[in-house]
């Protein structure tokens, strides 16, 4: 009996001894694991990628192939983990075998293609197909990014006339204003935006079309961007409203002023700075077909911006001043002449003409600007036929000759005030008949402290349209129409406005 226990015992122990020696020789079995990081898609090698595993094992990094290895790894299931800069995380499960290699291989996302792109842009304003949009307008459209990335929207404009693309970059906005769009014209646009991660998102692509220049009956000038700049606009609006279908003619980086249309060559002659000298150029009624009419002769005299030129014999000619001399020249800059001639030191500085007479009505000043006088002259003979005022302190100015040629307007400062900066104090509206030789002043509900310059007659002379402004210098000035044969009463059609024509 008891030996039968001492072989039990005996079997006891060997059966616990071999259990352990196997359990030891399991612990200490190893293989070997390897592997590639590429990027997802384009499967380019990923190196100094972080290699890592669950349970702990080696940490490596891929090399410049994207390739890693774990050698001596234990036996067992792991998880292995793939981080690199500016892509996702990955995890791939492996199994380690006993003496064997396991290979496997990462596909890793870039962070960007989990970034939701930016919606398309919308185009809210002007409208797909809109008709008659201001040259001056705003563009407007809508676009949105859940990832509350920057958005950068660009924005293309082409030209359908002369397929010039005009693109605006980097705005931050969605909506900006558009100045200086070419009148009567089909235009397309599209805006695209741009998260800076994604592809660019483009929006649909809209077309409209500016407004035409047909009915705008009034010229006048702005200054912007420090330039005068030449405008139309057609009649306000019954609710009031002013600067109606207002059109720009003339671009901000040229200084030109003093527009004049006439009818019958359907073309505005205008004054425009080049280099120091002022000359007389032409153009369409739409801003088209730019001419330079004067060089050889400039217009000149006391203060550019106050002199001034006509038209005459139907459009086919023009006079103007250049100092103490009147001259004539045709339409398409030939057949420059002298036409009229004062006393040296002494300049013409305007002069208008009438449709049914030779009478032409000039002013004449000092080199200061004062000693002015007005006077009409028949250039066949240079008689002056009627002096319409002089001897009067103060400065005169805004000639304008009735059609029927029997009235004259014209400004007067009433102050008297003379001084270097030529600023006048209250200037007003005169109509001179030159029938019976007298003047009267044109009631034009002035304000006091304002002055009113450029009186024009209407083409039907039924009113009179007028600048008017404060005698400060330097506040805005506003264009006005009265009728002359009312006490009172004045309607503003432009404000920020200055000299006007209106045909």
């Amino acid at each position: 009996m008891r030996k039968n226990n001492l072989y039990l015992l005996v079997f006891v122990f060997a059966f616990i001894f071999t259990g352990c020696e196997e359990e030891s020789i399991s612990d200490n079995a190893f293989g070997s694991l390897t592997g590639t990081v590429v990027s997802k898609g384009k499967n380019v090698p990923l190196s100094n990628a972080k290699i890592s595993t669950t349970p702990v094992s080696t940490t490596v990094f891929t090399d410049a192939d994207g390739n890693f290895i774990i050698e001596d790894i234990a036996v067992g299931k792991y998880s292995v983990q793939a981080d690199v800069e500016d892509f996702q995380t990955s995890f791939e499960a492996a199994t380690i075998i006993q003496a064997k290699t396991v290979n496997i291989v990462f596909e890793l996302d870039s962070l960007d293609s989990q970034n939701l792109l930016p919606l398309a842009p919308k185009l809210l304003s002007p409208l797909d197909k809109a008709q008659e949009v201001p040259v001056k307008t705003e563009f407007v459209w809508s676009s949105s990014d859940t990832d509350d990335d920057v958005i950068n929207y660009t924005l293309e404009l082409r030209n359908g006339s002369t397929n010039e693309v005009v693109v605006y970059e980097a705005l931050k906005d969605t909506t900006l204003a558009v100045e200086n769009l070419s009148i009567g014209v089909n235009y397309f646009w599209q805006v695209s935006a741009d998260d800076g991660i994604n592809a660019p998102v483009k929006s649909a692509l809209s077309g409209f079309a500016t407004k035409g220049a047909i009915n705008n009956r009034f010229f006048y000038v702005r200054s912007v961007e420090s330039n005068n700049v030449i405008y139309s606009g057609s009649e306000p609006l019954g609710n009031g409203e002013t600067n109606q279908n207002e059109l720009q003619l003339t671009n901000a980086n040229t200084n030109s002023y003093r527009p004049i249309k006439n009818n019958t060559v359907d073309k505005i002659a205008f004054l425009r700075t080049v280099g120091t000298s002022a000359h007389i150029f032409t153009m369409n009624p739409d801003g088209t077909s730019v001419k330079q009419v004067t060089s050889a002769v400039s217009v000149a005299g006391f203060r550019q911006e106050d002199l001034e030129f006509s038209w005459y014999d139907n459009g086919a000619k023009l006079y103007y001043p250049n100092f103490n001399k009147l001259y004539s020249i045709n339409l398409d800059g030939s057949g420059n002449s002298l036409a009229y001639e004062v006393a040296n030191g002494t300049f013409i500085s305007e002069v208008a003409v009438n449709g049914t007479n030779n009478l032409v009505a000039i002013k004449t000043n000092s080199a200061n600007g004062y000693n002015a006088r007005i006077v009409v002259v028949d250039l066949s003979t240079g008689i002056e036929q009627n002096i319409v005022i002089e001897g009067q302190l103060g400065a005169l100015g805004g000639l304008d000759f009735s059609v029927d040629g029997t009235k004259v307007l014209y400004t007067r400062d009433v102050s008297g005030v003379e001084n270097t900066e030529y600023r006048q104090l209250d200037s007003r509206i005169f109509e001179y008949n030159l029938g019976n030789g007298t003047s009267v002043e044109i009631n034009t509900n002035k304000t006091a402290g304002t002055n009113n310059s450029d009186p024009k007659y209407s083409p039907d002379e039924g009113s009179i349209i007028f600048a008017n402004s404060s005698n400060d210098g330097i506040s805005e000035k506003r264009i006005f129409r009265t009728k002359s044969s009312e006490s009172n009463g004045r309607q503003v059609l432009f404000t920020n406005a200055y000299m006007p024509d209106w045909q």
